[in-house]
C-alpha cells in the first residue's frame, strides 16, 4: 500500500509513526525541528488520514506498508519512531524486518496485548452521521457526551474533512478500525528478537508502559534503554516536546 507522507528535511533518514485515531500532522512540530539533521518522513498509516483504506488491518501489514515507503523512497534502513498504535508498528518492523530499522524508538507503547481501553470512542464515532451536520461544534457537542476530554475530542475531530459535496465525512475509515480493533489491541512479536538499540520513552503520568513491561521488552528488545518523562502523559511529545525532543537527539546520536 502506498502511503501518504510528508518529508522534512535532509540527512539520515527518520520515519515517525502516530497513534490511533490520529495521522502525520499530529507530529509536524516534532518533524519541523528534528529536520535540522535529518530526513523525517511521516506518513499516515493505513485507514489513517490521507492514506488509502484497507478491511485488513494488522500489525504485519501496517509494517509491510512502512517497508514499502522506504523501498519507493530507495532507503535501505532508517531510524524508525513509533507512538501509541504507531509504536507497536514500529516494533513490529524491527522484529520481521530488522535490516530495515538503523534505531528504534517507541514512545509510551509495550508490545504486549492491551485491554479495549478505545470501545466507547469507537462506538462513539460509529453512531455518528458527521454528513448530517453543519459545523464542527455541533459535532463536538454531540461526542461530548461519550468523550467528555476536550483535549481528546478536539485530536479526534482533527480526521473531518468536507467532501466535493461540501458535507462533513471521516478521513480516517471509522468501520475498519472499530472491526479490526481486537488485532490492534493484539501483542506483537517477530521471529528472533531485534537486536539494534532501542530506546522506551514513557510518561510519567501514563499507565501504558508498566515496570512490569520491561521483562517482556528486554527479552524482544535486548539493547532496551529506558527513559520517563515525568510530567508526561500518554502523548508525551505534546506534553515535554523540549525533553522528548532532547532524549530522541541523545539516542539517535
Amino acid at each position: 500500500m502506498q502511503l501518504h507522507f510528508k518529508t522534512f528535511g535532509t540527512g539520515r533518514p527518520l520515519v515517525i509513526l502516530h497513534g490511533l485515531f490520529g495521522d502525520g500532522d499530529n507530529w509536524h512540530g516534532v518533524a519541523t525541528r528534528l529536520a535540522d539533521r535529518f530526513r523525517v518522513l511521516v506518513p499516515d498509516l493505513r485507514n489513517h488520514g490521507r492514506s488509502p483504506h484497507s478491511a485488513e488491518m494488522s500489525y504485519p501489514a501496517m509494517a509491510g506498508d512502512v517497508a514499502e515507503l522506504l523501498a519507493a523512497q530507495g532507503l535501505t534502513a532508517a531510524d524508525v519512531l513509533g507512538h501509541s498504535l504507531g509504536g507497536k508498528v514500529a516494533m513490529q518492523l524491527a522484529l520481521t524486518r530488522p535490516g530495515l530499522v538503523q534505531k528504534l524508538i517507541v514512545a509510551d507503547m509495550a508490545p504486549r496485548a492491551y485491554p479495549p481501553l478505545h470501545l466507547e470512542i469507537l462506538a462513539a464515532l460509529q453512531a455518528l452521521d458527521v454528513g448530517s451536520f453543519t459545523s464542527r461544534p455541533e459535532i463536538e457537542a454531540v461526542l461530548a457526551g461519550a468523550v467528555p476530554s476536550q483535549r481528546l475530542r478536539r485530536f479526534l475531530l482533527k480526521n473531518l474533512a468536507r467532501n466535493a459535496g461540501g458535507t462533513f465525512e471521516w478521513r480516517m475509515n471509522v468501520t475498519a478500525l472499530a472491526d479490526s480493533y481486537p488485532h490492534l489491541l493484539a501483542a506483537v512479536t517477530g521471529p528472533q528478537p531485534y537486536a539494534g538499540p532501542a530506546l522506551f520513552i514513557r510518561g510519567g503520568r501514563s499507565e501504558y508502559v508498566q515496570p512490569a513491561d520491561e521483562p517482556l521488552i528486554l527479552e524482544l528488545f535486548p539493547r532496551a534503554e529506558f527513559r520517563t518523562i515525568a510530567n508526561a502523559g500518554h502523548w508525551v511529545h505534546t506534553d515535554a516536546p523540549e525533553e522528548f525532543l532532547r532524549l530522541t537527539r541523545e539516542f539517535l546520536g
